[in-house]
């Protein structure tokens, strides 16, 4: 399958994903607004979650898909997926164990993670009551992450890209549930919800492997030279697969300390601007990972640094106008998505504040996916842990510098700045390792990306100042408003693309057809 194919598919279901989480959102932020609920929820679902990308999605995909590649491709399908469940039932044992003392303890891991929480105090108690019941959500997503590695590596991208909608769905249902009955109890329904959603994404991949005539059994844990390697990956990985889950806990934990309703907005700016990165970043780098791991087993630099470049192309492509528009008009888009019920308009302004932040880092954080697959495609964990240190003290010595000036919004721009650096000292590195240069083309497409995203942003800050009175308006006002500013900006980017030769629709449709020998 082409890698934009491949990122279609990707990108296609998580937009659905992401969309419903917008719905999720909207819905959360109307019922539980900015308050201790929402705070200790947050921090409930983040800590698994977090756990989640550091573990399981994060050092245990990168190390595991180029392993799996590789022995699928050397020793064929039978003796790969007997490697696949040789790890699956040793992910799983470590982690059962793993969770079952986080529980136990999780008072004291509590005060590590979200140090700001007052003891005996409400937000305190209630994120600890929420993270025992949503822990087991990270055991889940373990079984999740490794059924869809190998999916993907037999380039069958869906059933885990569609996986996560079945989250959204449950927690939108429990949201549903929980109107009008108090906030304490919709929190513990959506702790409850995150749970039966775990479980009901293994369900989903486990069946979607039966379909595939892909047969992963629980095998007797052997700890041969195969997983030994498997581990010696991972554990570098944890660090540089999960820097920006990493930041994201850092700002967390240091929001913790500011007042009642920071680590809300961080959150919700948080959410505006994963939908970009899902679908943009997140596509390409699930699509480019078993791409170039099974063209460096086959020898095929060339091949693999073509893809490189293309990949770095398409996400820059659909990365830089996102950005732009997020930091031109981050008020419009908070107003319109959250600012309902108990969400107030004060929450509004400093959520569209983080968004802004956040935003000046978006092409980071795709570049990041693209960048970081050079390196695991080739079995190098180690390299981007050592990267992955350096942002982290960048990005807390940034974060208690920003706060003292800029209260959460310092948070974020840490955050954008040390992913900043994170992509620099890639970059240089596979460089000077002779693993990545950026093509002509490239470097001639991405003069017209940031031309015609200057264009878009001029005219959105224009059209803003004249519909300024609309998203004064009622809620309907307001959404016609923002969908004219979206479809306007879309418009006028791609108009400009097309006019500075950024995109070219012949190159799209060829890119378009299923190579033959995929």
């Amino acid at each position: 399958m082409s890698l934009i194919k491949s990122v279609a598919t990707v990108g296609g279901f998580t937009m659905i994903s992401r969309v419903l989480g917008f719905l999720r959102d909207i819905l959360m932020a109307s019922v539980l607004g900015a308050g201790p609920v929402a705070d200790a929820f947050f921090v409930a679902f983040r800590i698994p979650n977090m756990f989640r990308r550091l573990v399981a999605e994060g050092a245990f995909s990168a190390a595991f898909i180029p392993l799996f590649a590789r022995k699928l491709e050397a020793d064929g399908k039978e003796a790969a997926l007997t490697f696949a469940g040789h790890a699956l039932s040793i992910l799983v044992g470590f982690l059962l164990i793993f969770s079952a003392l986080f529980m136990i303890f999780m008072p004291v891991m509590m005060l590590l993670l979200a140090p700001g929480f007052t003891p005996e105090g409400l937000r305190f108690d209630l994120a600890v009551e929420y993270t025992r019941i949503t822990f087991p959500y990270l055991i889940a997503m373990a079984v999740v992450a490794l059924l869809g590695g190998i999916l993907n590596a037999f380039y069958k991208f869906a059933a885990m890209a569609a996986a996560p909608i079945l989250l959204n769905i449950i927690l939108i249902a429990c949201l549903l549930i929980g109107i009008n009955r108090s906030e304490s109890h919709v929190g513990m329904l959506l702790a409850v919800g995150v749970a039966i959603a775990g479980l009901a994404q293994v369900v989903f991949l486990v069946i979607a492997c039966q379909r595939a005539e892909i047969g992963v059994k629980l095998r007797r844990p052997v700890f041969n030279a195969d997983i030994k390697r498997l581990f010696r990956l991972m554990v570098p990985g944890a660090i540089g697969a999960g820097v920006m889950q990493i930041n994201i806990l850092v700002g967390t934990i240091i929001a913790s300390f500011l007042a009642t309703g920071s680590i809300s907005y961080l959150y919700y700016a948080d959410r505006v601007y994963q939908l970009p990165l899902g679908v943009i970043g997140i596509a390409v780098g699930t699509a480019l990972l078993p791409m170039l791991s099974r063209q460096l087993r086959k020898g095929e630099e060339t091949a693999a640094m073509n893809s490189m470049n293309r990949a770095m192309e398409l996400s820059l492509l659909l990365t830089l106008p996102a950005a732009a528009a997020l930091m031109v008009i981050p008020e419009e888009i908070t107003s319109v998505l959250f600012q309902h019920g108990e969400f107030t308009a004060v929450a509004s302004q400093a959520t569209a504040s983080a968004l802004l932040a956040f935003a000046t880092g978006l092409p980071a954080f795709v570049l990041v996916k693209i960048l970081a697959p050079g390196f695991f495609a080739r079995e190098d964990t180690t390299t981007p842990v050592i990267v992955g240190i350096f942002a982290m003290i960048m990005n807390v010595v940034l974060s208690l510098f920003l706060i003292r000036y800029l209260d959460h919004v310092g948070i974020a721009l840490a955050t954008s700045l040390s992913s900043w650096f994170n992509v620099l000292l890639l970059f240089i590195i596979l460089r000077r390792r002779g693993h990545y240069t950026a093509d002509a083309r490239l470097l001639r497409r991405l003069v017209g990306m940031i031309v015609a995203s200057v264009i878009m942003s001029v005219g959105l800050y224009f059209a803003r100042e004249n519909l300024a009175g609309a998203f004064t308006g009622d809620l309907p006002v307001r959404v016609g408003a923002l969908i004219a500013l979206v479809v306007g900006g879309g418009v006028l980017y791609a108009v400009s693309g097309i006019l500075t030769g950024t995109a070219r629709l012949q190159e799209i449709k060829s890119m378009l057809k299923r190579r033959p020998e995929a």
